[in-house]
């Protein structure tokens, strides 16, 4: 007996489709992914992103921008935490292409596929140059940097400063923790 196979929804059809939506979905290249609710802290650690770069970044051409707006990634679409542009978009726009920095912050729920399927998507798309990963339970940022080679990998916690050059900008990661009380890092 044959399984019965579904035919892959394009990315033209997942936008109308989503557009149509209460609720916010990503959309894998296949099928649309239901968005998942948050916690306090990943709350907290998306908004530091936001002020800490916003700061930073004014002045510029680069912006910053939080999950309201969809990543194309390729066939696909994500809604990271944030990410900083420097290419000029629509006021009314609701997708970006061109990500430089992208962040997401880990939860239980969605940490793996941040950590694999995400992580492929946006190292493939070239406009990005830095993926960084936050823990929600400790002070810990995974960070995927762009070099000449392929990519460089490092882990920084509290006392470390995420060097962002391709966008002119550096901030403590503490920054990006303030007003959270959490263990040290388990390195």
């Amino acid at each position: 007996m044959g399984q019965l196979q579904r035919k892959a929804m394009t990315s033209e059809e997942f936008l109308a489709w989503e557009a149509k939506q209460e609720l916010k979905w990503e959309f894998d290249g296949f099928e649309p992914v239901a968005m998942t609710g948050g916690t306090d802290a990943h709350a907290a650690i998306q908004a530091n992103i936001i002020v800490a770069l916003g700061n930073r970044l004014r002045g510029t051409p680069c912006y910053v921008r939080g999950s309201e707006i969809k990543v194309r990634t390729g066939p696909g679409f994500r809604y990271p935490d944030a990410f900083v542009s420097c290419t000029p978009v629509a006021r009314d726009a609701t997708v970006t292409a061109e990500p430089v920095v992208i962040f997401e912050v880990m939860s239980e729920s969605t940490s793996r596929t941040d950590r694999t399927t995400k992580l492929l998507e946006y190292r493939s798309m070239p406009s990005v140059q830095r993926y960084v990963m936050l823990e929600q339970d400790q002070v810990v940022a995974t960070v995927f940097t762009r070099v000449e080679t392929g990519w460089g990998l490092e882990k920084l916690s509290g006392g470390d400063v995420l060097l962002m050059p391709e966008i002119g900008a550096e901030v403590p990661v503490s920054e990006l923790y303030d007003g959270l009380d959490l263990a040290p890092p388990e390195f």
